[in-house]
């Protein structure tokens, strides 16, 4: 083995002690997910973390994957200020979509890692118990105008169930969760994946949430490497979005990332999920690769 990666080892193995039996929230996004050679690059760290003692949870999305498929069958999608709007058609193209092919393509990849992982839907176990969310006054950032937005089909979570994850991880299985959430009366929504997986570190009390996106950090000028931000205080990004500097999808995540740090989790992470080892590099050395936030 070279110097180098013997090096990379030696700088590992502080981290490795570190967040042995700590608990990560690993969320993916459907841009992350949908190229197959990029998912099992993923899952290969995923499956690294959890054979060091690492006890893992893992969120997704398929908001790519899901357009995509109203694309095939000609069905109008809206999305505002980052938000999906979903009609019952676009409810079942979710349910086939995030319970179906992305949940079952992730644990297939770990399958071959080795990793004993199981998949579920927020649905399983009533692990996301969520309420319709009520139509209301939103100011679209794209037409600069204000108007009544019903949402259709999309949920706000209300509590999380955690027994059935913690009974999973305990026993050295890694969850997969697909982001649908249901009321006690059976009615399924479509509910952020983002904010899902921040509930869950929290009720998870997580070490950390790690979220592999379509970007490699938070920049103050988006495109300008110059200007990524490599760590941030929850204070600090609250400014970015109050300043119109974070724009599109990142301002949920980061009005939600900003939220749970104040309760309780020690970290948030964005990398890219693209970019090969970054999630190793993001957790086991001292340079990272994407934007920590702390609380």
């Amino acid at each position: 083995m070279s110097q180098p990666r013997l090096e990379l080892l030696r700088e590992a193995l502080p981290y490795i002690q570190r967040f042995k039996g700590k608990t990560f929230v690993v969320k993916l996004s459907g841009k992350v997910t949908e190229d197959h050679e990029n998912l099992v690059a993923i899952v290969e760290e995923l499956a690294l973390l959890h054979q060091v003692g690492i006890r893992l949870c893992v969120v997704h999305g398929g908001g790519k994957q899901l357009s995509d498929l109203a694309a095939l069958m000609g069905v109008e999608q809206t999305i505002i200020n980052g938000r999906r709007v979903t009609d019952d058609a676009t409810l079942d193209m979710a349910k086939m979509i995030f319970a179906g092919k992305i949940n079952t393509d992730i644990l297939a990849a770990l399958r071959q890692r080795g990793a004993e992982a199981v998949g579920l839907s927020g649905i399983d176990g009533n692990i996301v118990h969520a309420q319709r969310r009520p139509p209301g006054e939103v100011f679209n950032r794209e037409t600069g105008v204000s108007s009544q937005v019903d949402f259709g089909h999309v949920g706000d979570v209300v509590e999380i169930n955690d027994r059935l994850l913690r009974v999973l991880i305990d026993h050295d299985y890694l969850p997969v969760i697909s982001s649908l959430g249901a009321d006690d009366d059976g009615m399924v929504f479509n509910i952020n994946a983002d904010t899902i997986a921040a509930e869950i570190a929290v009720r998870l009390q997580a070490e950390k949430l790690i979220i592999l996106s379509d970007v490699d950090g938070i920049y103050l000028r988006p495109g300008e490497q110059a200007t990524k931000l490599s760590r941030l205080t929850a204070d600090e990004v609250l400014a970015l979005v109050h300043d119109g500097v974070a724009t599109g999808g990142m301002i949920p995540k980061l009005q939600n990332i900003a939220d749970l740090l104040r309760r309780g989790v020690r970290s948030a992470h964005i990398i890219k999920g693209s970019l090969r080892n970054a999630l190793l590099s993001e957790v086991f050395t001292d340079e990272g690769t994407g934007t920590m936030i702390v609380a």
